[in-house]
């Protein structure tokens, strides 16, 4: 999630263990302190270090890998109004925000008035995750369909023209104003291809290219489709809804098609009545929306409560008068078909309702259930799974270039299955916890009637996901945002951005509940105390944690690489000016065969220890070249700083985010989201000179000989 729109706001107020307190008694200080544990502390974090067993030796993998090495030189910190890549590389600027999709839209100039109709025929604002899908697999790494998320909108940038946007605090906002930033929002599908100059671009006039926002009609599916938690005056059947909302990292299918992922939706509703349960626990504002887009309701041009459906108080005599369930039709993840241009977007509840960051598959075997894992993005929040019920058929992969219904295979894949949440166990084990009706809270109830519902009724669990989490016990994280999975080990990566609420060692927590702070201990913390491998108060430069599943409710974990200015105290993986980074964001596993990879770590920094030395960055480590160690707080250490490379620097204001390879890895995509003041031209590295309009751009990565990235 982007810094722009985080609410910082902590709404677990159970009293769960919090993962602060799990590390605390999983690493003694002194031995962090002392840079390492011992031997014996191997066993605590699974018994290896970076990179698992892909790339060391093994009990049963006989002699050692050579390891794959990353062939540039760490970049110094950047502070422009460029992207900065390594000495040989290129990097263009493709398909910013307004950049046409069809002739419905007019070409883009930085006095371009933005109307409904121009930005619902356009890219949409602040690019965030992304995929490719081939469409042909001959040409696989030359053209192909983009998948692309826009998270939010900059109203300020939007509205440039008349000088920004009208009644943005107060008062009635112009209904197409509020139809253009519905539209800003959302998916967008676009074709782009390589030219034989190496340069890339968007094939207008497409027929794959399209625009998914907060009004595209959407349908429901799983266990909450059809219930009574969300019918509504627009779907009194309870099947469909309209929109998907700031979308934030994003997942694939192995059967071809998008997962987006619904992460800060609530604040663009509001209710001004008393909210629900669940309404209450994820957030919902009171006041008015982040963009006031239910104040043009009753306007004259509205059709179809398009602007009504935001406020979800309830006024009629039955759910099926008002949309006091609009909020219950979000909070999923989407699932798109990118080859069909007629398909709706589904969105499968089975997968849980909360803030999700983004939804990454699980290692793919044949016979075995198929996984995917996600984050709720909020201070004090869960990590889940889901487990199908159906077992993975290689003849359900995506068959590039066939006419045939992927969504169907989505329904098999996604609409049943057990939800887990992640318990952290203080030995470096944990525990998924099943979220069914009738899963045994830690105080021994049956979870339905826990949370006050008939027995049985998994759409309710579902409904109330975050509720149902606190009661079994879950351990509360720092903000778990993206994941990725090293396809060879299954192994899984997940960054925790950051928890400034974190307090001095031996303070007193404090957790909040409906608004109050009071004294506690447990979980929700709205201050969380310091712990021996986080020993930091107000802890902004976040870490990666790594685990992998040894059964199907168990898993291994350990800290991969702490986040820190290289001048802290507390530097705990010991980096350097030369790989400093804080509040790690976006996350990719690129696989590059023989079993081995690259990870590569995007930030989203407030932390001025490093921001005062760079803008945000991307960094590169290959696991297993990194050697293993008897510490056991910080996979990366001191000794491993030539490993972990910052490899590119985004322009000032920004954030790094999304990113992919193409197959032959010869061109790395990347997103800037919300510069302030980039780009002005094609060229990505060049500097602004002068103003410019800001507009989040993909970025194209390549290396001027035609190389691999990277490597």
């Amino acid at each position: 999630m982007s810094k722009e729109i985080e609410d910082p706001r902590v709404h677990n107020d159970s009293r769960n263990e919090p993962f602060s307190s799990v590390l605390d008694k999983h690493v003694s200080r002194r031995g962090i302190m002392q840079g390492g544990l011992g031997l014996a502390a191997l066993s605590v974090f699974g018994g290896f270090g970076l990179g698992g067993l892909s790339g060391l030796a093994s009990a049963d993998s006989g002699a050692a890998k050579s390891p794959l090495s990353l062939a540039f030189e760490s970049l110094r910190g950047s502070r422009t109004d460029a992207v900065v890549v390594p000495e040989g590389y290129t990097a263009q600027v493709l398909i910013p925000w307004g950049t046409p999709l069809n002739a419905q839209a007019p070409a883009w100039r930085d006095d371009l008035a933005i109307t409904p109709a121009v930005q619902a025929n356009s890219v949409g604002m602040h690019h965030d995750g992304m995929h490719a899908f081939a469409l042909d697999e001959a040409s696989a790494s030359r053209d192909f369909l983009l998948a692309l998320n826009n998270e939010y909108i900059d109203q300020k940038a939007l509205w440039a023209p008349q000088g920004g946007p009208t009644n943005a605090e107060e008062g009635q906002r112009p209904a197409d104003e509020v139809r253009t930033e519905i539209n800003a929002h959302g998916i967008t599908i676009v074709r782009v291809r390589k030219g034989s100059d190496g340069r890339w671009q968007h094939v207008a006039d497409d027929a794959y290219n399209r625009r998914f926002t907060s009004a595209t009609p959407m349908r429901l599916a799983g266990p909450v489709a059809g219930s009574a938690y969300v019918r509504t005056r627009y779907s009194p059947e309870g099947s469909h809804t309209r929109g998907t909302n700031n979308n934030c990292a994003n997942g694939y299918t192995p059967w071809g098609t998008y997962l987006t992922c619904e992460e800060n939706w609530p604040e663009v509703f509001v209710n001004h009545g008393e909210r629900t349960r669940d309404d209450a626990r994820l957030g919902l504002p009171t006041e008015r929306g982040r963009y006031g887009w239910e104040t043009a309701a009753g306007d004259a041009s509205e059709r179809a409560d398009e602007f009504a459906r935001f406020d979800v108080t309830p006024r009629g005599d039955a759910p099926t008068d008002d949309y006091r369930n609009e909020t219950r039709t979000f909070g999923y993840i989407v699932e798109i078909d990118p080859y069909d241009g007629s398909a709706q977007a589904v969105k499968r509840t089975a997968l849980g309702r909360f803030r999700h960051e983004g939804c990454w598959p699980g290692k793919l075997v044949e016979g075995q259930p198929v996984v995917f894992y996600s984050g709720h993005d909020s201070r004090n929040e869960y990590i889940y799974k889901f487990v199908s019920d159906a077992v993975w058929d290689p003849a359900d992969a995506n068959r590039v270039g066939a006419d045939y219904d992927r969504l169907a295979i989505g329904a098999k894949y996604m609409d049943q299955g057990t939800l887990y949440v992640a318990r952290f166990d203080a030995d470096g084990s944990g525990e998924w916890l099943a979220l069914t009706p009738d899963a045994e809270t830690a105080d021994g109830e049956r979870l339905d009637a826990a949370l006050g519902l008939e027995r049985g009724d998994l759409a309710g669990v579902i409904v109330h996901t975050c509720d149902a989490a606190d009661l079994l016990g879950a351990t509360p994280m720092d903000r778990p945002e993206w994941g990725t999975v090293d396809p060879a080990t299954g192994e899984v990566y997940m960054t925790l951005t950051n928890n400034s609420k974190r307090s001095a060692e031996d303070t007193a927590a404090t957790f909040t509940n409906d608004g109050s702070a009071i004294d506690g201990p447990g979980v929700g913390y709205a201050t969380a105390p310091t712990n021996a491998p986080n020993p930091r108060a107000d802890n902004q430069a976040g870490q990666v944690i790594r685990w992998r599943d040894t059964g199907a409710s168990a898993f291994e974990w350990e800290i991969f690489v702490f986040g820190a200015a290289a001048d802290d105290a507390d530097n705990l993986s010991g980096l350097t000016e030369a790989n400093q980074f804080a509040s790690p964001d976006g996350l990719w596993f690129d696989e590059r065969g023989d079993g081995q990879g690259i990870l590569w770590i995007q930030t989203d920094n407030g932390y001025e220890g490093v921001s005062e030395h760079t803008n945000d960055q991307l960094l590169a480590v290959v696991p297993a070249s990194v050697s293993r160690k008897p510490g056991g707080a910080a996979v990366i250490g001191a000794a491993d700083q030539a490993q972990l490379k910052r490899f590119a620097v985004g322009p000032n204001d920004c954030e790094v985010t999304g990113i992919f390879a193409t197959p032959d890895r010869t061109a790395l995509f990347i997103n800037i989201q919300h510069p302030g003041n980039w780009p002005s031209g094609d060229d990505a590295t060049a500097a602004t000179s002068g103003t410019v309009r800001p507009r989040a751009s993909t970025v194209v990565i390549q290396k001027a000989d035609g190389g691999q990235v990277g490597v």
